[in-house]
């Protein structure tokens, strides 16, 4: 055993499932969205890697395809030295090469989890940052048709209240039907700019339901006319296509946001060279953990942009506390009539509505590595499966 240089012993996951209420699906069944009294299942997975100095990395944010990654590279990953992460990253980026890559981040989150409670440090103190306020945007759940973000005006009145709380910024994520009613899009911007602008950063995430670049010319052109902030992933190209955003780009005066739906480094690289894009979107557990969403913000800042992550947790509160190209805390999924969206596997922890101070900020937690303990009573309570994936013999 060597406590300065643990070796990886064992890969387990643990399976849980729960139930969030007022909550239900859009019309494609993608969309998570208000529904009074709705009831929608969880499913989550932590994945925990031991080692022989007795610390356990662990990370609660796994998804079934990211599992299904994680299953292919857990014997490679026993033996191995749980600090040397950079030849961790790369050999796992090329065994997963046919696929999204999802498992690299994972991984490669645990192992920063790992070296986090050897030098008894937060990950941002492991990665030079300072704690500090991250002023955060209110990310709201899809628009819907029961009553809850369902007009304009509703949205409008859920921004002025975030704004109240103290929020310095508001994303919309608009209606899942907007290829048949673009209209509907467009009023909505309009309308917020009309409320909104001047009081808070206005963005708006479609969430690639525009149906074509017509449409998503229009929904920009809203965009310029009231003021936006950004304008990100418009229309059903998936967001992957650099030579259609960077037409789009040339044609409205809003920032776009875009590499959401690429993976890792080089993509995004490829992606900004090619004009793609204004602000760049990463995110640890889809781009290659703590070590590939680092890379992405310093190429970033090399070209003289900025790196907005991608979706809440303590993982991306200690990447933005170490990163000085970047704007906003992404809070969500909100709404003002549903009080979590999200599963409730940390102590004291949380991103739901109510999670900012009074000047709408959050902070990194404190702890080692993460910095927030799991609440494995939770979990334990909530468990439909565990299995070891690998383990030294």
């Amino acid at each position: 055993m060597s406590d300065t240089n643990p070796i990886i012993t064992k890969v387990e996951v643990t399976s849980f499932e729960h139930t969030l209420d007022n909550l239900g699906k859009d019309y494609n069944t993608f969309n998570t969205v208000y529904e009074k009294g709705g009831r929608i299942k969880a499913r989550g997975n932590v994945l925990s890697v031991h080692t022989d100095a007795g610390i356990v990395g662990e990370y609660p944010g796994v998804g079934g395809p990211t599992l299904a990654q994680v299953r292919m590279v857990a014997e490679y990953l026993i033996g191995k030295e749980a600090l040397g992460r950079e030849k961790i990253y790369n050999d796992i980026k090329r065994g997963l090469r046919h696929y999204d890559m999802t498992g690299v981040g994972v991984v490669d989150i645990c192992l920063w989890d790992i070296a986090g409670k050897l030098y008894n440090a937060p990950l941002y103190k492991l990665l030079g940052g300072t704690r500090r306020p991250l002023p955060a945007y209110a990310s709201t759940l899809h628009g819907d048709e029961n009553g809850g973000l369902s007009t304009p005006q509703q949205f409008a009145e859920f921004a002025q209240q975030c704004y109240e709380m103290g929020y310095p910024a508001f994303k919309i994520h608009g209606w899942g039907l907007a290829a048949q009613n673009p209209r509907r899009e467009i009023e909505n911007v309009l309308h917020m700019g009309r409320r909104m602008g001047g009081k808070m950063s206005l963005l708006i995430d479609p969430a690639c339901e525009v149906e074509n670049f017509g449409q998503a010319l229009a929904l920009g052109r809203a965009c310029d006319e009231a003021g936006f902030f950004w304008l990100e992933d418009t229309f059903k190209d998936g967001g992957v296509s650099a030579f259609a955003h960077r037409k789009l780009r040339q044609m409205i005066k809003t920032p776009i946001l875009q590499t959401e739906h690429v993976r890792l480094l080089e993509m995004h690289v490829d992606f900004i060279i090619a004009e793609g894009t204004d602000y760049v979107r990463a995110g640890a557990h889809e781009d290659g953990g703590v070590t590939g969403a680092m890379k992405i913000a310093h190429a970033s800042e090399g070209f003289g942009l900025d790196v907005e992550l991608h979706g809440p947790g303590p993982v991306h509160r200690h990447l933005m506390s170490s990163i000085r190209n970047t704007n906003f805390y992404e809070l969500g999924l909100v709404h003002p009539l549903v009080k979590s969206s999200r599963n409730p596997t940390y102590q004291g922890y949380s991103d739901d509505l109510d999670a900012v101070d009074k000047k709408g900020c959050v902070y990194a937690p404190e702890g080692p590595g993460i910095g927030v303990p799991l609440d494995w009573e939770w979990i334990k309570a909530h468990q439909i499966d565990h299995g070891v994936l690998a383990e030294k013999k």
